[in-house]
């Protein structure tokens, strides 16, 4: 077999011009849910982490779906996204509790962009083994939180894949 690669042209998207009547590209990378059914997600992860010993609450949020407060062992969600964003972020703010990213702050403050990319890899994995589509958000998510250095998302397949699979048993209890 002989192995070969293509010589291709591949352009930057600042190089193009727009078509004509097409829709314009969006300026915000990451498309939120808007779908009204959890998939079957939300009870059984709030069961789960109060189990732990964690709250799961709403609150007005303007800049997030969500995020995770180790010191009050809270997981906050925003109180105005649709059902389907409040199940994928749930995924991702329990990923963030089972890979350990919340045991020490200053180490989430150094290493913040692999753990996002981590969280978001296994919200899109375990959402997807539960039947919704996520990549309208996570895609872009994961893209700018890896600052596009697909060694990034290569180097945490490991333990995306070990927090998926957790989450997904969880799930199917």
């Amino acid at each position: 077999m002989i192995r070969y690669f293509p010589t291709l042209s591949v352009f930057e998207i600042t190089q193009t011009d727009p078509i004509e009547g097409a829709d314009p590209l969006p300026s915000n990378p990451t498309q939120r849910l808007t779908g009204d059914h959890d998939h079957g997600v939300i009870a059984p992860l709030t069961a789960h982490l109060e189990s732990s010993g964690w709250r799961v609450d709403r609150e007005p949020l303007t800049h997030a779906s969500g995020y995770t407060d180790p010191e009050t062992r809270r997981v906050i969600l925003a109180d105005r996204i649709s059902v389907e964003q409040s199940a994928k972020t749930l995924i991702h703010e329990t990923a963030h509790i089972e890979l350990h990213h919340i045991d020490s702050v200053e180490e989430y403050r150094l290493h913040r962009g692999r753990m996002e990319v981590e969280a978001e890899s296994v919200a899109y994995v375990v959402a997807g083994l539960h039947g919704f589509d996520t990549s309208s958000y996570s895609i872009g998510y994961i893209t700018g939180w890896s600052d596009e250095d697909i060694t990034v998302i290569r180097d945490t397949a490991s333990r995306v894949l070990a927090a998926a699979h957790k989450i997904a048993e969880t799930l199917n209890q």
